[in-house]
């Protein structure tokens, strides 16, 4: 059964820096093209960024371009998401999962920041 465990959300202040992890399972993680997502309340989820499958190229949302980096570890079937000058806008429950096709979410992670 495919898992995906977020770990490292909490509470922060504008212009703090946080890193998420991702812990998957059951099923290739190095084959696939993985991504970062997040959903306010009342939003959308809305992609974050994405990163290759061996890590040579990566993506971002306009919104947080220059201030977060995703990376991955294949053989520890683990991604994670540095966050640096967080900003209110930032708050929301993060997740990671597939880019194409996702698989079901999981729960997320809470990433809140201050005002």
């Amino acid at each position: 059964q495919v898992q995906l465990v977020e770990s490292g959300g909490g509470l922060v202040q504008p212009g703090e820096s946080l890193t998420l992890s991702c812990v998957t399972s059951g099923f290739t993680f190095s084959s696939y093209v993985m991504a970062w997502y997040r959903q306010a309340p009342g939003k959308e989820r809305e992609l974050v960024a994405t990163i290759t499958t061996t890590s040579d190229n990566s993506n971002y949302a306009d919104s947080v371009k220059g201030r977060f980096a995703i990376g991955r570890d294949n053989a520890k079937n683990t991604m994670y998401l540095q966050m640096n000058s967080l900003k209110s806008e930032d708050a929301a429950v993060y997740y990671c999962n597939r880019r194409y096709g996702p698989w079901p979410w999981g729960q997320g992670t809470q990433v809140t920041v201050s005002s």
